[in-house]
């Protein structure tokens, strides 16, 4: 301790008093300047240290996704209640669609209107015509050979031989229009039925569009709109996950995200679980920083999840870099520019430092454990 005696001590060195006060006073003087003195004098401890990149988040259910309307309207039916398991595939819930539905039943009428059974009619009465049209062309056939063999022994007139093979030759042309027709109508029976069943198929895929359904197996944490509220394309109606698997999803600042890798330990603690500390393993780093806030968004998983967990829960977390279980450390705030200590002779004595967090620092090399250190001055 200095030899010098401070202005106040010296006052009532000089000055006695008489009364308890000024003794009381005088002796908290001087306990406080000594404890003062000897509070800026500390030597290495040995200890265990971590190095760690903060970061604070989320949790998420696996695949967590919020349903949005899938078209405007009216909701008309909810089909679950949050809390409730759900299929992938099965309804959440309607909105209302009247118009849709005639839609739907007009597409109907017009498919079994035109479906290909309910048109062979007209197909059977295409083939008579076929048929009535090939006998013509036969029996006129036979009509023109006959004359025409009548007018190479030159019996009868020209006249009736030219009748006779225009006749055929008309005969034909109907036989082949006849073909042709059929072919036609065939075709344009199929195209119709066709063409109506994907309108029907459309306007199924239209009215099912007023069905929100999930997307997968998982459970409703959340549904946002109840029935009877109007609602449209942007409207977030329920919140879906895996109740089964959770993701702890941290935001990482740019300046650390170059040392955070896949495997790392994350201790965690959750503000449900005050005074707790989970473990987490870092599953996924995403490459794309958020502009705005110049964060990455890293995930884990816990390696041994808390017994309750649910979606949105805040947690705060430290992602361990490296650690030492025993390691000679002082204050940081004793480490100049983490490179150089002061002895408490005034000595500046430059260090090899090595893991630090928040409060201290590892000395590697450059002093020993019996060391006395000040905290230094720029």
């Amino acid at each position: 301790m200095t030899d010098v005696i401070p202005w106040d001590l010296y006052f009532i060195y000089f000055y006695p008093m008489t009364s308890i006060k000024q003794i009381i006073y005088l002796f908290l003087l001087v306990f406080l300047f000594g404890c003062k003195e000897k509070g800026q004098i500390v030597k290495p401890t040995f200890q265990p240290i971590s190095e760690s990149v903060y970061a604070s988040g989320i949790i998420k259910a696996e695949n967590q996704y919020e349903a949005y309307a899938p078209v405007n309207g009216i909701i008309d039916s909810v089909f679950v209640s949050e809390g409730d398991r759900i299929r992938k595939g099965s309804p959440i819930l309607s909105i209302s669609s009247k118009v849709q539905h005639l839609n739907e039943e007009n597409a109907e009428l017009t498919a079994a209107f035109s479906d290909v059974n309910a048109n062979q009619g007209k197909l059977k009465e295409a083939k008579l015509v076929i048929d009535m049209s090939r006998n013509k062309m036969r029996n006129d056939s036979l009509m023109y050979i006959r004359q025409k063999n009548l007018w190479q022994q030159q019996i009868g007139s020209k006249v009736e031989f030219e009748q006779r093979e225009l006749a055929y030759q008309n005969a034909k042309v109907a036989y082949f229009s006849a073909l042709v027709n059929y072919d036609d109508l065939k075709r344009q029976l199929n195209y119709n039925a066709s063409l109506s069943k994907k309108n029907l198929l459309i306007s199924g895929k239209l009215t099912d569009d007023f069905l929100l359904k999930s997307e997968l197996d998982g459970m409703v944490f959340s549904i946002k709109r109840e029935k009877g509220e109007i609602v449209t394309t942007q409207t977030p109606l329920a919140v879906i996950g895996n109740e089964k698997k959770f993701i702890l999803e941290m935001q990482v600042d740019e300046y650390d995200i170059i040392k955070v890798q896949k495997g790392q330990l994350v201790e965690v603690a959750l503000d449900s679980y005050k005074g707790k500390v989970f473990e987490a393993r870092v599953t996924k780093i995403n490459p794309l920083m958020d502009a705005r806030s110049r964060t990455f968004v890293v995930e884990a998983e816990f390696v041994k999840k808390p017994r309750y967990l649910y979606p949105n829960v805040s947690f705060e977390a430290n992602i361990i870099l490296s650690s030492k279980a025993k390691a000679m450390l002082v204050p940081r705030n004793y480490v100049l520019g983490d490179s150089i200590v002061v002895k408490r002779s005034g000595k500046r004595i430059r260090v090899k430092t090595g893991l630090k967090d928040y409060r201290k620092i590892e000395i590697l090399s450059g002093i020993n454990a019996d060391d006395e250190l000040i905290p230094p001055t720029p």
